[in-house]
């Protein structure tokens, strides 16, 4: 198994927080960046291999990688058009997809519990998404919808009359074996041929999961510590609530 993760964006809703420009990756919170966090627990958990998917300062972060010591080994791929939607971030790593392995799939924006990623990497669900029932209702959050122990939706904004019995929030960690990862690489590259490079990668993962909904699976990760780094505010609580509650476990990290 090895890891993707899609670091390219540029997360110009940070500007307040972050006026030197940084990538979201290499954010700090505790003295630690966003990336060296993921490559530390992946290391940690075993993958030995991850693809980083870079754009916006992709320089800076390459240099950051070659600072850290606990990290497996990381092949960069590029994405040249990183200000379009992040489904071309996905694509960039198509070779990866292909590969004929079990992969997982990660935001690079995501201050999490370790245990979070242990529940994806030790599922028996071969192709899993993580989903937290703790959430802030609105339009930001990209909802899992769930019937009858299956997933029926995957977006920000359900549609209405949508009947389901269990809603949650994506963690934006996804875990997928060699043939539903084959199937979003071919997805990722079908939006781009018919001009859709503007999307988010979940609408990739949506079309897939609704075509063949009975491959899929989750996890329910409720009430363990994660937060995106989204707006101004996210960074004030990752800093304040998330990482304090992480420490509570694992108090090195």
């Amino acid at each position: 198994m090895h890891a993707i993760i899609l670091a390219a964006g540029r997360g110009s809703r940070l500007a307040e927080h972050n006026p030197q420009g940084d990538p979201k990756c290499l954010l700090e919170f505790g003295g630690r960046s966003l990336l060296d966090r993921h490559l530390d627990v992946l290391n940690q958990f075993g993958l030995r291999q991850v693809d980083l998917v870079i754009g916006y300062e992709a320089d800076r972060i390459i240099d950051h990688v070659g600072t850290l010591f606990s990290r497996p080994d990381v092949s960069f791929h590029f994405n040249p058009r990183y200000e379009l939607g992040s489904v071309l971030s996905l694509l960039a790593a198509r070779e990866s997809l292909d590969a004929g392995a079990p992969v997982i799939v990660m935001d690079a924006d995501v201050l999490y519990h370790p245990d979070i990623l242990k529940r994806l990497i030790d599922t028996s669900v071969e192709n899993c998404y993580l989903l937290d029932r703790d959430f802030m209702p609105g339009d930001e959050p990209v909802k899992i919808a769930v019937s009858n122990s299956e997933m029926v939706e995957f977006r920000k904004i359900l549609p209405e009359g949508l009947s389901f019995d269990t809603i949650g929030e994506s963690v934006g960690f996804f875990r997928f074996g060699p043939e539903c990862a084959a199937l979003i690489a071919a997805e990722c590259a079908q939006f781009d041929a018919e001009g859709l490079g503007d999307a988010p990668h979940e609408e990739v993962l949506r079309n897939v999961l609704l075509r063949e909904p009975g491959i899929f699976g989750f996890e329910d990760v409720s009430g363990l510590p994660w937060i995106e780094i989204d707006f101004p505010e996210d960074v004030v609580r990752a800093s304040e609530e998330v990482l304090p509650a992480i420490r509570r476990d694992y108090p090195k990290f």
